[in-house]
């Protein structure tokens, strides 16, 4: 170009000068992003990074420029960094699409950019930078692309703090969206995806603090806990922050979970109401959670809400805790249930066990403990049709390993004198009486969970 050109020393020049500019566009910018990138916590010894001389010039982030610059040159042969330094330009440019596409198809109302540019431009662009890259070397474009992942890997697993959500909230929310529009149409019933979502209301913290494992274990890993706080409305309350915090803890040990507070002047009605309110909405809790405590109002508190729960067809746990044996080693789970009086055909609706088993599998998959079912029976003559009633539960429901006992008399004798275990598990009824509650627990000697169904579960799906 020099020998054709009518002023050569014109292309010498421009030459230079678009080196030397760029050249030291690159060690003042690198410098400053370097600099940039230490304030914002984003590499290791970031606060040494991050340091400045006396008059504000990023005087570390400069020194470290300058060392890669110097290790640089001293390879001899600047041809063996051009490919990496052009690939992860083009990955850059690559990214910048990528993005934009997203962004475009979205449709959220914070992408709104002034300059418009067609949908196809972006996947030119991007299809362009990867086609650039693998001609110039596909070996070193993996590598460049390895690099870029461990990298993203790396900073998403800093929970960096930013004034506004990155591009992946955007996506996920949409992705979310998109499902439940989807679903929505589907079956209510959705047997086979069922999942323990609980609802735990709270007024005592430190009485959920008490059963925080036995929640976790329910809900781990897919399920998830939704924490309703009750009260009446005060500014000094601090019930707020001890359920966020309460929720992080429940995060933080693998399960989902999510807060809020009602304020109500009764117990009762902020449950109810917080269950109807619910009805509506997509991702709801199926299952609610009573923690039965001594200073509970079973009559006039508790009863209502397992009657409202019923009438909206929430599944109900009603946990009542043994004052000293607690939940034990976690080792053995007793199901018990219910004389069948000459009806032992199984179909697809078992009675109110679909959500016991459930319960009592999801217990023993995270307690690695074994099940127990037992059934007690008042006609001698039916004992075979019991057994083979729970070995083919046992069998249509794939629960390995599981014990079974059929036992012949009156069922609070034989509560009385059943094998142990750390928890037993009972059906209930509309009407279940406080008076049973307590007695089960003292004669069982164990803590007690009494379910019932919402019937929306299967254990036989």
């Amino acid at each position: 170009i020099v020998d054709k050109a009518a002023f050569g020393p014109l292309i010498i020049a421009g030459i230079l000068g678009a080196t030397f500019s760029s050249a030291l566009a690159s060690i003042v910018g690198s410098s400053r992003i370097l600099f940039a990138m230490g304030e914002h916590k984003v590499l290791p010894y970031s606060r040494f990074i991050a340091g400045q001389s006396a008059n504000g010039q990023p005087r570390n982030a400069m020194i470290i420029t300058g060392i890669l610059i110097f290790a640089t040159m001293l390879l001899r042969n600047i041809n063996a960094v051009a490919p990496l330094v052009t690939l992860f330009f083009l990955i850059t440019y690559a990214m910048i699409n990528i993005v934009v596409i997203i962004e475009q198809n979205l449709g959220l109302i914070s992408y709104r950019p002034v300059f418009k540019i067609h949908r196809w431009v972006p996947w030119v662009g991007l299809i362009s930078s990867v086609f650039a890259m693998f001609i110039i070397n596909p070996t070193v474009s993996l590598l460049s692309v390895m690099i870029v992942f461990a990298v993203y890997w790396y900073l998403s697993r800093q929970n960096l703090e930013t004034p506004f959500e990155d591009v992946r909230s955007g996506l996920f929310v949409s992705f979310a969206e998109w499902a439940a529009k989807h679903t929505w149409g589907m079956k209510k019933m959705q047997q086979r995806a069922w999942k323990p979502n609980l609802m735990v209301p709270v007024r005592d913290i430190n009485g959920v603090k008490g059963i925080f494992e036995f929640l976790r274990n329910i809900a781990k890993p897919t399920g998830s806990i939704k924490l309703l706080g009750i009260e009446p409305f005060s500014e000094k309350s601090t019930l707020a922050n001890q359920l966020d915090h309460l929720s992080e803890s429940f995060r933080n040990k693998e399960v989902f979970s999510s807060w809020t507070v009602i304020h109500a002047e009764e117990f009762t009605k902020g449950i109810n109401y917080a269950n109807q309110a619910l009805q509506g909405a997509f991702f709801k809790p199926n299952v609610v959670f009573l923690n039965l405590q001594e200073h509970d109002d079973y009559e006039e508190e508790v009863r209502p809400i397992i009657r409202e729960s019923i009438r909206l067809e929430i599944g109900v746990l009603l946990y009542v805790a043994h004052p000293t044996a607690l939940l034990g080693e976690r080792n053995i789970i007793n199901v018990w249930i219910s004389d069948r009086q000459q009806n032992w055909n199984i179909g697809w609706d078992i009675g109110n066990l679909d959500l016991s088993l459930l319960i009592a599998y999801k217990l023993k998959t995270n307690w690695n403990a074994r099940i127990r079912l037992i059934t007690v029976i008042d006609d001698p003559a039916e004992e075979e049709n019991a057994k083979q009633f729970l070995d083919s539960l046992i069998n249509l429901s794939r629960l390995p390993k599981t014990l079974t006992e059929v036992y012949i008399g009156k069922f609070k004798e034989i509560a009385e004198n059943a094998p142990s275990a750390d928890l037993n598990i009972f059906g209930m009824e509309e009407n279940l009486s406080f008076h049973f509650v307590k007695e089960m627990v003292f004669k069982t000697n164990s803590s007690c969970l009494f379910v019932k169904d919402s019937g929306h579960e299967s254990i036989l799906a």
